[in-house]
């Protein structure tokens, strides 16, 4: 069956007030091209990595999720706060979320598998239905650890707070031109980036390693995402630091572990076996 047909996404009721909070970004990210200014751009770009390389991927993903590194908390909450600048929920959601879907992955109570469809996989698990980042009851038993630190409970509640802030600040310093873009545009960007790690990379690309699930390796999904589309390589061995094993596997997130572990501000850095 094409994995686009019978697509989950219409068989469930929408959820208005995320589709209609998620609409709105994705308006003004259209009216953020009507105010192009260098500087926001510039500051797009900027903000588009603090949030996606050193909060999703080096924090919320390879950091809290796995555990592939350690850091002194305090670089552990910095990162974690550049993590809500994304606009995807608090870390004990997000990494719940992603430590069941390692343990399903793309098998019955994987939370967004294409063989639910292609769209169910990248949006509408999160538009449609009881998206399991709102269900606290099922996720808790997956983020012990989280649930342990008072500063991850906290954020969690209040992950909306930061980028909140960061936006008015922003209004206040650059006006409508560096709002749109540094918060509008780039926060929907960056979420259809990460999206597309949930869809596209277990659709499209090349499997270096026999895992037994549809996780592929995507050059164009690493670059939107600073590496993390190398998929298949990361679900050989999810615990590993560094997923772009190659040369050529461009892995801006690895190189900013890299260059914490030259510092002193990472240690016990997983690597693949065959590295």
């Amino acid at each position: 069956m094409n994995i686009f047909e019978r697509d989950k996404t219409f068989a469930q009721p929408v959820n208005w007030t995320t589709t209609i909070f998620i609409g709105a970004f994705h308006v003004g990210a259209i009216l953020a091209l009507f105010f192009f200014t260098w500087k926001a751009f510039a500051l797009t770009l900027l903000l588009w990595w603090v949030s996606g390389s050193l909060g999703i991927g080096m924090g919320y993903h390879r950091l809290l999720t796995h555990r592939g590194y350690k850091t002194p908390k305090w670089m552990e909450y910095f990162l974690t706060v550049c993590g809500t600048l994304a606009l995807e929920g608090g870390p004990i959601a997000w990494v719940a979320t992603h430590r069941v879907h390692h343990q399903n992955t793309d098998r019955e109570g994987d939370p967004h598998s294409p063989h639910d469809g292609g769209l169910w996989a990248h949006m509408g698990w999160i538009l449609t239905g009881q998206a399991m980042h709102n269900n606290a009851k099922e996720l808790l038993p997956f983020v012990p650890d989280l649930r342990k630190d008072k500063f991850h409970v906290w954020i969690s509640k209040w992950h909306w707070v930061p980028l909140t802030f960061l936006g008015v600040l922003i209004f206040a310093i650059g006006g409508w031109s560096c709002l749109l873009w540094g918060v509008f545009l780039r926060t929907t960007l960056g979420l259809h980036a990460t999206w597309l790690v949930n869809s596209a990379t277990h659709m499209w690309g090349s499997q270096r390693f026999i895992t037994g699930d549809m996780s592929k390796n995507n050059f164009w999904v690493a670059v939107l995402t600073f590496g993390e589309g190398w998929h298949n390589n990361h679900h050989a061995d999810a615990r590993v630091a560094r997923h772009g094993l190659a040369w050529y596997e461009f892995d801006v997130n690895w190189y900013g572990i890299w260059a914490l572990r030259t510092l002193g501000l990472a240690w016990d850095v997983k690597l693949h076996a065959v590295e």
